[in-house]
């Protein structure tokens, strides 16, 4: 069977800049393609980015080449594999729990975004990821981690700055350069605040972690805390501008919503438009082949979760928000032993409580000028602004 054809032309910017009209065309054209820009062989159909994910025996998350080691200076447990990714995935799932979630996450949640609404002014614009998203992500993550001391400038800050460390595939050297210093910043906050939850538990992951029976090492307890602040903030703060967006541009839709009340719908037909997370990266841990197509031992595929939610086998018109649309199975939070363990406070925090308060505030709110609003990244994906006005 051949190799999977070479792109030489698709760049780490084109793909930052608007990647949907390049994953339509492979999707049609070339669904299996080695992207020489990534090093990496795009996957765009829903079937095989699925299939990837659900079979770890054959497609490791043991990624080499991933620059994700070097910005977290860890082996992290996204690219572990088997037991040892359990471990310390289970050791930070106490926090996570459907009665922490009911009982301590949501109802802070709620009280910080009622003083955070409170903050924004009415009848002027205003850009809602530096004054809403942003911050009140950035607050929530801080008290479920256990760092409730760090600053919300702070918390974005290091966020981003493991982001783009972690999505650095071209290896330039000032991300690198950038989280180095993030990582100093985010070791030393970690260290003061152990001392104090030896002394005084609660239910932070940070807590929960040290104060285990048998803990994990403390390297991974640290990289374990970074890992929830690089997806922690800029998933539900994407997602919830993303929402908005296909919200306030679809005033139909969004009439629909206040009368249903059905805001879990808007959540999910949000981060199934656009994946807060486009994509993955798994080893072939032994030859084997995808659409007739080799994929030797130890190459990387890169499953492109952006792209199979709008894989037309699945969704009709899915480059569209589309509240409406019959329910179909998206891939934003992953598959497999990796799905994401902050999907359910995301869906209850933004899509149960977020999104229903903020209309109830603002009935009237208005998005000014849609086409001002830059969308961008490759590896993580969502509005860099959105300006309205309240009312």
């Amino acid at each position: 069977m051949p190799l999977a054809p070479l792109d030489e032309a698709i760049t780490i910017a084109d793909l930052t800049r608007d990647p949907y009209p390049i994953y339509q065309r492979l999707r049609a054209q070339s669904p299996v393609l080695r992207v020489k820009s990534v090093n990496r062989t795009l996957l765009t159909k829903a079937a095989d980015t699925r299939a990837v994910k659900d079979n770890p025996a054959l497609f490791s998350s043991n990624d080499p080449n991933t620059p994700m080691e070097k910005a977290f200076e860890a082996h992290t447990l996204m690219r572990k594999d088997g037991a040892e990714h359990m471990r310390e995935r289970m050791a930070m799932m106490p926090t996570f729990s459907a009665r922490n979630i009911k009982t301590i996450w949501a109802p802070s949640y709620e009280k910080h975004a009622s003083d955070y609404l409170d903050r924004l002014p009415r009848d002027q614009v205003i850009d809602l990821f530096p004054m809403l998203a942003g911050p009140l992500a950035a607050r929530i993550l801080a008290e479920i981690l256990g760092l409730p001391d760090a600053s919300d400038a702070d918390m974005q800050h290091w966020s981003q700055a493991l982001i783009d460390g972690a999505g650095n595939f071209g290896w330039a050297d000032e991300p690198f350069a950038r989280v180095a210093k993030a990582n100093v910043a985010m070791n030393t906050e970690i260290a003061r605040r152990v001392a104090i939850l030896q002394t005084a538990p609660d239910q932070s992951a940070l807590s929960v972690m040290i104060n285990a029976d048998d803990p994990i090492e403390m390297s991974q307890i640290i990289a374990n805390i970074k890992i929830a602040i690089g997806g922690g903030i800029n998933e539900p703060r994407d997602a919830l501008l993303t929402i908005l967006y296909g919200l306030l541009t679809n005033p139909d839709q969004l009439d629909a919503l206040k009368s249903s009340g059905d805001w879990g719908s808007a959540f999910e037909e949000g981060v199934r438009w656009v994946a807060p997370i486009q994509v993955s990266s798994r080893r072939a841990v032994e030859d084997t082949e995808i659409r007739g197509l080799t994929i030797p031992k130890g190459d990387v595929v890169m499953t492109v979760q952006a792209s199979a939610n709008h894989d037309e086998e699945v969704f009709e018109d899915g480059h569209m928000f589309n509240i409406f649309r019959k329910s179909a199975p998206h891939q934003s939070f992953g598959s497999g032993p990796h799905h994401c363990m902050g999907t359910h406070i995301s869906r209850h925090t933004v899509g149960k409580i977020m999104l229903p308060m903020l209309f109830d505030r603002f009935p009237n709110m208005e998005l000014v000028d849609p086409a001002s609003v830059v969308w961008s990244g490759f590896g993580f994906r969502g509005p860099l602004n959105l300006p309205v006005r309240l009312n």
